[in-house]
């Protein structure tokens, strides 16, 4: 198989898993993949196991693989590493900023705050529509920290938040959103203390929602 067809299945099979179209601890049958997928069996073992290298598949001896489970406990871990990452790049990126960073903040707002004002209204939207650009808006907000590692680790974790959301399938409708523009707005005044304290309570709002959305209940969020 060819690096790009590689790569092309791997982002498929990391979508599927990420987005719930894959369920938490389904068994990942290889025949089932291959029907699916296209791949070999072997190119299909080597994805499975980069997967589980990412989090996000289950790899037992003699048992095979399976989605990665889902708790409470995973997600406010998830939660934790995310604000400890996303504030450290963000502070770095108010820093760095410019004109060109603002024009991208402001860009993205825009794509999501469309989308949310559909749902807020009780009009069809797609969901993966909303949480990509969620994803691409949190993006823009750190785009001038000026480290691609550092990037690249918020999106590993920001991913593994993101499958939460998608199989909660919850929205906190008008917080979620003003919440948001006040991101927006703290970005273009460069005000990283503002920004701090909007992004914290927007993480933890959040999570509790989403485990009282499944009524696993809120308790306090870990220091």
């Amino acid at each position: 198989m060819s690096t790009s067809r590689f790569q092309d299945v791997h982002a498929r099979l990391r979508s599927d898993i990420i987005f719930g179209r894959l369920a938490p601890g389904q068994r990942l049958k290889l025949d089932d993949l291959q029907a699916v997928y296209g791949a070999s069996i072997p190119t299909l073992r080597e994805l499975l196991n980069r997967l589980a290298s990412e989090g996000l598949v289950a790899a037992e001896a003699q048992k095979g693989f399976a989605v990665a489970p889902i708790s409470p406990a995973n997600l406010r871990e998830l939660a934790g590493l995310r604000k400890l990452i996303e504030l450290h790049a963000l502070e770095q990126s108010f820093r760095n900023g410019d004109v060109e960073w603002e024009s991208d903040v402001l860009a993205a707002h825009y794509r999501l705050s469309r989308v949310e004002e559909q749902l807020l209204a009780g009009e069809a939207a797609d969901r993966t529509e909303w949480k990509r650009y969620d994803f691409g808006f949190h993006q823009a907000l750190i785009g001038a920290c000026r480290s691609e590692e550092l990037l690249m680790l918020h999106r590993a974790v920001f991913d593994k938040y993101l499958r939460y959301q998608m199989i909660f399938l919850t929205f906190r409708g008008r917080i979620a959103a003003d919440e948001h523009r006040a991101l927006k707005d703290a970005a273009l005044a460069h005000d990283f203390d503002r920004a701090r304290a909007i992004l914290e309570t927007h993480i933890d709002g959040g999570v509790e929602h989403a485990l009282r959305a499944q009524g696993q209940g809120a308790g306090p969020e870990p220091g």
